[in-house]
């Protein structure tokens, strides 16, 4: 059985795949015009205990709150 896990829970350098988000439609319509589709694939390139966290997908770099982060949900 696969879990999901919030985004700013995944490892860093590991290639993540995006299942859904447990946000507003605002937010939610945000990050898919993104690229942070459901079965995206997505890596963590930067993460630490404060501050923006920053990921890869598709070729570009985002970074995201650690607010926006927990409402993206992935599985490893």
């Amino acid at each position: 059985m696969v879990t999901s896990l919030p985004l700013l829970m995944a490892p860093q350098g590991t290639d993540l795949h995006v299942t859904g988000f447990s946000a507003g439609k605002g937010l939610a319509r945000r990050l898919s015009e993104l690229g942070f589709n459901e079965h995206a694939t997505l890596r963590v390139v930067q993460s630490g205990d404060r501050g923006a966290i920053i990921v890869m997908i598709n070729g570009s770099r985002f970074a995201l709150s650690r607010g926006m982060a927990m409402k993206i949900m992935v599985t490893v």
